[in-house]
């Protein structure tokens, strides 16, 4: 991994998934991206935002974006990887649950998620 893959002075695009939240969608756990801040879902969530936007971008380093979780992973090798201290916040808001966001979560939701 080269240092200009990743811009850790950028703050995360938002609270949830970038696109969920346009769409009205939900998601299971959040990913941000190490380059540019963006928000995704994760590939367990239905819609699996933030490999769509490792695809359509390139950027091939994303990190947790659940409270108490500071992992990344690499999209180039499948593998976690290691990075810098981001620009907070460092998690979705400790009061929005997982699943979210609140009140757009399906009753079924456990068998609407990827394996």
């Amino acid at each position: 991994m080269t240092d200009f893959e990743l811009d850790p002075s950028v703050p995360p695009s938002g609270p949830g998934c970038a696109e969920c939240t346009e769409t009205d969608g939900w998601w299971f756990h959040l990913r941000r991206c190490a380059t540019c801040g963006h928000v995704g879902c994760c590939d367990s969530s239905p819609s699996q935002h933030a490999t769509r936007h490792f695809t359509e971008t390139g950027h091939p380093v994303m990190r947790s974006y659940e409270p108490g979780e500071d992992w990344f992973w690499d999209y180039r090798t499948g593998t976690p990887a290691t990075g810098p201290a981001l620009a907070d916040p460092q998690a979705h808001p400790d009061d929005q649950p997982a699943p979210g966001p609140e009140g757009r979560v399906p009753a079924d939701w456990v068998s609407l998620l990827h394996p």
